[in-house]
Parts: C-alpha cells; sequence; structure tokens
C-alpha cells in the first residue's frame, strides 16, 4: 500500500523555520571561517572547529524542524535516538573536514573542490542517515535520480560557501551569501524529501521509537542554544561583524618598503592596505648633511 505524503502539514512555518536555521548556521560558519584566517595554531583551529560546528548544528536543526512538517496519514513517525544523534556528528565531522581543508589551504581551485565536495557529501549524510532513523509502519524507498540531485546541489552549495568564507568580506556581502546558502542547502533538503516514496505494511504502533513531536523538539533546543551563544562570540569581535579577515598576523615579520609618493620630500609605504590597514605614514626625508 502507498503511503500519503504530506511534507508541509504546518503549512509554510516550518519551510520559513528550517530555511532561518540553515542562514545562522552558515552566518555564523562563515564568519569563524574569515576570522580563522587571521590567526595561527590554536586560534586557527579553535575558530575553525566552532564554525564547522555551527554550520553542522545548522544544518542538522533545519532538517528536523523541515521533518516536524513531514506526515504519512496512514501511519505515525517515530525517531530512532542513536540513528538520529550519528548524524548529528557526521554533519559536524564532515563538515569540519571540508573548513579544516580550505582554512589551511586557501581557496585554491583543489582545496575549494575537495573541501567542497567532503561538505556537500557530510551535508547528504547526514540528511539520509537522519531519514534512516525514521521509524513507521512501512518502509521507505527513494527516486535515484531525486537523490542524485540533492547531493549535486549539496556539493555545488557547500563549495560555493567554502569560496566566499575565504573571499569574501564585509557584512553585507558576507550576509548574502549566508542568505544563498541557506536557499541552497534547505532547497537540498526539500529536494531529497521530494525523491521519497513510503510503502505501508502492518498496523499499530511502531515499537521502540518515540513521537515525533515529543522527541524533535527537546532534541532541537541543544544545537539552537549552542548557535545563539556562537552568535554572541561573533559579536564580540569586530572583526567578525566588520568582515576584516586581520591578515596582519600573516604579514608579520615582514618590512614595507617606502617609494616616493610623488610630493617633493615625502615617502609612502608601497603597500599600504595590506602592510597595516590603515592610512599610510609620511615621514620628511632628511637633508643631506643633517
Amino acid at each position: 500500500m502507498q503511503g500519503t505524503v504530506d511534507g508541509f502539514s504546518y503549512g509554510l512555518v516550518t519551510p520559513v523555520a528550517a530555511y532561518l536555521m540553515a542562514c545562522l548556521g552558515g552566518a555564523l560558519g562563515l564568519r569563524c571561517t574569515t576570522r580563522s584566517l587571521s590567526g595561527g595554531g590554536r586560534v586557527r583551529v579553535g575558530w575553525l572547529a566552532l564554525g564547522a560546528t555551527s554550520i553542522g548544528s545548522g544544518i542538522w536543526t533545519m532538517h528536523f524542524i523541515a521533518m516536524m512538517g513531514f506526515r504519512v496519514q496512514e501511519s505515525p513517525i517515530g525517531y530512532d535516538r542513536p540513528t538520529t544523534f550519528a548524524s548529528l556528528v557526521v554533519a559536524i565531522v564532515m563538515v569540519g573536514i571540508g573548513i579544516f581543508i580550505v582554512g589551511y589551504r586557501g581557496a585554491t581551485v583543489m582545496a575549494l573542490i575537495t573541501g567542497g565536495t567532503l561538505t556537500g557529501l557530510g551535508i547528504a549524510t547526514m540528511h539520509y542517515l537522519g531519514m534512516a532513523g525514521m521509524r513507521l509502519r512501512g518502509g521507505i524507498e527513494y527516486d535515484t535520480p531525486t537523490v542524485a540531485l540533492s547531493v549535486v546541489i549539496a556539493v555545488v552549495a557547500a563549495t560555493s560557501a567554502l569560496w566566499a568564507a575565504v573571499s569574501v568580506h564585509g557584512f553585507l556581502p558576507s550576509l548574502g551569501a549566508s542568505l544563498v546558502m541557506g536557499i541552497a542547502v534547505t532547497g537540498m533538503h526539500y529536494t531529497g524529501m521530494a525523491a521519497v516514496r513510503v510503502h505501508l505494511h502492518g498496523e499499530g504502533r511502531v515499537p521502540g521509537t518515540e513521537d515525533a513531536a515529543s522527541f524533535l523538539i527537546p532534541m532541537l533546543i541543544g544545537p539552537m542554544v549552542f548557535l545563539l551563544l556562537a552568535g554572541v562570540v561573533v559579536l564580540f569581535d569586530p572583526r567578525l561583524v566588520t568582515g576584516e579577515p586581520g591578515r596582519r598576523g600573516a604579514l608579520r615579520g615582514a618590512q614595507p618598503s617606502p617609494v616616493p609618493s610623488g610630493r617633493p620630500g615625502d615617502y609612502a609605504w608601497a603597500d599600504p592596505a595590506a602592510w597595516s590597514g590603515s592610512r599610510p605614514q609620511r615621514g620628511r626625508r632628511r637633508s643631506r648633511g643633517r
């Protein structure tokens, strides 16, 4: 028997809430990755880890907020706890691998392709592992071409997001990149859900599972609190808000070379923007004989 599937049982409430969570996780992850460019050692590791956890938590929270609107009319839906939490771990770990590759290798073509592919596969794996944790009176089948399309969307979205993290600076451009990333991640989710086919068998409640609402709502509190705390960290770092990558540390030890500024007796630094990020200092040339 074919089940009647409804992915929007609460109307636009769950898609909009899911999209906002994807945008929040993406924005924090992009800002943290940008901030990591200014440091080294443990500082860089810390910011990259925070960014990976933010993106992974945002995507995972987006998925299960959207799943609160998923219904099969002929069967109750429950979730297996270990599988559900395993999908969160997979999301954070695989997204983290991709972010660390780009964070240490930069925006090279190979780093973006490798990191974007791993991050996108992590997003897709989280989605389908989370679906594997769903329990109902029947089995779930997938349309293979639609599943493949959802994976491609995830990889392209992840690659674009990683490129934006190391290439796009400034608050408004980064905000735009986060909104686009939210659209792509949410679009990947609903593309994957369009591939779902439910075949029912048996009757009654599914043993060994918890009710969807009573399980999902408390489960989402932890990642949402984490994202709010990560947002506080971002707000208290002015370079994250303004989008300044803070590359001064990367140039530490270099010496600026003075060149004529065009005015008699004045000199300016050869590359003032890259050297200090501030207005170039000029000094009078000493007269010979002094």
